[in-house]
């Protein structure tokens, strides 16, 4: 094997075993897909090991002095602990994250740029588009995240949607609190920018396809792909979404449970039982 094979693989390997390693609320995937693309190591005494072999991956890039990743804002925190366990073996082989460095452009972004060989991985929190896959990049999912429905701290609204009651509330069939035993307000609408992975799984799994409703006083589709802002925009009155780690421990939102359950909830979002929930991706050429 070359040493940019090699160079290319360590960094997939210490990345993705890096994930595995991690906590909190991102809920590593361990299904049969995923081992006819990294599969565990077995140690001498039976035991199974972090070390991921990774298999039927064409990696033919140059060696580089940099390893460039770009993606998915929702993985930011994931990635940060991914670069920062593979610089501890690799001081002398820097990773950056977003063009530039620190600034994610966003899943369909951060394939772009791996499409046009800007970065050698990307981080995705959606699966290929039909455009995409022609390119032959591989998906490696690392992850399930859960998206987490939020409003203001302050907001009167304490109570839960239903899939259907948060679907008519981004098709604009539902504009008022009282329509979902709230008080008689307008709801304002946060949406996420085109950009956004996040954005683009919401509308598949929770809209079903359907368009969101157009833009208007009370429906407003955020200009860049970005959490914070979003957030401290909601107010009293208004809704949004992003990836449950975003928004978990921040003290001026409350999420919003989706028929009763809610994404904090680990052992329900393992066995399926939170709608709204999906893999994440490092993909590569």
């Amino acid at each position: 094997m070359s040493q940019g094979k090699e160079t290319t693989v360590l960094a997939l390997t210490i990345l993705i075993t890096a994930a595995l390693a991690g906590g909190g609320y991102w809920f590593f995937v361990n299904q049969p897909k995923i081992s006819s693309i990294a599969e565990s190591g077995k140690e001498a005494n039976g035991q199974t090991s972090s070390h991921l072999i990774l298999k039927d991956l064409e990696v033919n890039q140059p060696n580089p002095a940099v390893i460039k990743i770009d993606g998915s804002t929702t993985m930011v925190a994931t990635v940060q602990q991914l670069r920062t366990a593979f610089t501890q073996q690799n001081p002398n082989l820097p990773v950056t994250y977003g063009v530039p460095d620190n600034s994610p452009t966003g899943s369909s972004g951060g394939l772009k740029n791996l499409i046009n060989d800007q970065v050698v991985l990307a981080a995705s929190s959606r699966s290929l588009k039909a455009e995409e896959a022609q390119y032959n990049i591989q998906m490696l999912p690392i992850a399930k995240d859960s998206i987490a429905v939020v409003v203001g701290v302050n907001n009167p609204f304490k109570g839960s949607l239903s899939m259907n009651q948060l679907r008519d509330i981004y098709t604009g069939k539902i504009t008022n609190w009282s329509e979902v035993g709230g008080i008689n307000a307008p709801i304002r609408v946060i949406n996420r920018n085109a950009s956004s992975g996040t954005r683009d799984f919401f509308k598949e799994v929770v809209l079903t396809g359907i368009d969101f409703a157009p833009d208007s006083v009370n429906f407003i589709t955020w200009p860049r792909d970005e959490t914070t802002a979003i957030l401290r925009d909601l107010g009293d009155n208004a809704i949004s979404y992003a990836t449950v780690a975003q928004v978990a421990n921040q003290e001026i939102v409350r999420i919003v449970p989706i028929d009763g359950v809610a994404p904090t909830d680990q052992n329900a979002v393992k066995a399926g039982k939170y709608s709204i929930s999906r893999n994440l991706f490092l993909a590569v050429k």
